[in-house]
């Protein structure tokens, strides 16, 4: 059976990233080996991955994309230019311009929304990396950005686990 994961922020290729979130590798070509690695550890082939937005810099993704496990799909963030054509191209299933709702209860974007208990909605998101003005997760929401998830996708059992917990 089939299990639904979760990722933000991966940033392949983006020597930036490292400087600007403390990442704790020495270069791109590290931090790439290994978020591929903890990636195809956690993920299996059948299994689908939604990356919620900044995947890596441009020109990375047919590369990176090849080298990982599970049917992988897009919600653009703020750092994904190019036109969706481009990125299913490159080999992601789907790609989303807007928030999409997965499962009937969660809204999947880039960027955080406002939710709250009496809302019929929880948001997972990304885009604010390790920001302190952020809480990594209440009932209502879910930050999937790497740095708080140990530079691999989560699952949606995981998370559950951690919100009901």
């Amino acid at each position: 059976m089939s299990a639904a994961y979760f990722i933000a922020d991966t940033h392949f290729g983006d020597r930036n990233i490292l400087r600007y979130e403390n990442r704790p590798f020495a270069d791109t070509d590290e931090m790439d080996r290994e978020l591929i690695s903890r990636w195809n550890l956690t993920v299996d082939k059948a299994d689908a991955v939604y990356v919620l937005g900044d995947f890596g810099a441009e020109g990375y993704e047919e590369k990176i994309l090849k080298q990982l496990n599970g049917k992988i799909f897009l919600v653009k963030g703020n750092h994904d230019k190019s036109s969706n054509e481009y990125y299913r191209k490159a080999g992601f299933c789907e790609v989303y311009d807007m928030p999409i709702i997965f499962n009937g209860f969660w809204i999947l974007s880039h960027e955080p929304f406002y939710v709250n208990e009496n809302m019929p909605y929880a948001n997972l998101f990304g885009h604010v990396h390790n920001s302190p003005l952020f809480k990594a997760y209440s009932s209502h929401h879910f930050c999937v950005s790497v740095e708080r998830i140990d530079y691999k996708p989560i699952s949606l059992d995981e998370i559950f686990a951690k919100v009901n917990s």
